[in-house]
């Protein structure tokens, strides 16, 4: 499969103001690329990039669950640099609690980012990747959307839902020149573990003595993470420019021995589930 990403290209990036997405804003612009960069902060993320040149760069401040916005800066990036090549769909935030601990509301607001907000993208960005016969979107999931911990459970139901929307896309729209692609790091030393990015409930149950640990554990572990986020961006764009990504690229060996455990388990799921999925079976006459 040839590139779909011409040099240079131009690039519309959500969650930019930290961690992973900060990083690929500023490695597209040191490339010479034009880069969208959505955030909640726009002053916040120019003042990250220092003194990166950002003469190619449209930062807009932006709502993901907000889909007419999100239609408007989309145009925004056509009508600036006259096309659009890249979407990476990386905003989101963790959330550590037990299931039963979990409020409607926080439920809901996390599905609103981490699956109708890139849900919004995409309506928005597809009919122009369709129009043009080429386009390529990157929607950042994790490895745990490949498998699961106590405690994650809301993160975990957002990647997982991502991951099933991004395949069913892959299939769509791949017979109109576009590609997808799943990137699913491991921990990253970013923001990500920190009270900026990571949710936690208003109220403890007792008894989930374990989560309380877990909980505990990912507090203190920011700046412990083996990924390196700058390797991670250089990544990330070489699954968009290489032309060979598979439809899902890990990134980080913790994500590499997670996923072939997660692959393991659930191979022996399914050989332990035959005798009875057989017995299912319409008998015939």
């Amino acid at each position: 499969m040839t590139p779909s990403v011409p040099t240079p290209a131009t690039w519309f990036v959500t969650g930019t103001s930290r961690g992973l997405g900060l990083e690929l804003v500023r490695q597209l612009l040191q490339r010479g690329d034009n880069v969208t960069a959505t955030t909640r902060s726009t002053e916040r993320l120019t003042r990250a990039l220092g003194d990166v040149d950002t003469a190619r760069l449209l930062p807009v401040e932006l709502d993901l669950t907000d889909e007419q916005a999100v239609a408007a800066a989309v145009r925004r990036t056509t009508e600036r640099f006259d096309a659009l090549d890249v979407v990476v769909n990386n905003a989101g935030y963790g959330f550590l609690a037990a299931v039963e601990e979990v409020t409607d509301a926080e439920a809901r607001e996390m599905f609103d980012v981490q699956v109708f907000g890139v849900w919004n993208v995409l309506r928005a960005v597809l009919p122009l990747f369709r129009a043009r016969g080429r386009g390529h979107v990157v929607n950042v999931s994790s490895i745990l959307g490949l498998t699961a911990f106590p405690g994650w459970g809301l993160y975990c139901a957002g990647k997982y839902a991502l991951e099933g929307l991004t395949e069913s896309l892959a299939a769509e729209v791949s017979g109109f020149g576009v590609q997808v692609h799943l990137v699913e790091p491991g921990y990253l030393q970013t923001d990500f573990l920190r009270p900026s990015s990571l949710g936690l409930p208003a109220s403890r149950t007792k008894g989930y003595d374990a989560i309380r640990e877990m909980t505990e554990a990912h507090l203190a572990m920011p700046g412990t993470q083996l990924g390196d986020p700058a390797k991670a961006a250089r990544a990330v764009i070489t699954v968009a420019t290489s032309g060979n990504a598979p439809l899902h690229q890990l990134l980080g060996s913790d994500s590499y021995g997670l996923a072939r455990a997660r692959v393991e388990a659930l191979a022996a799921d399914i050989e332990a589930s035959r005798e009875l999925a057989y017995t299912t079976d319409i008998t015939p006459m």
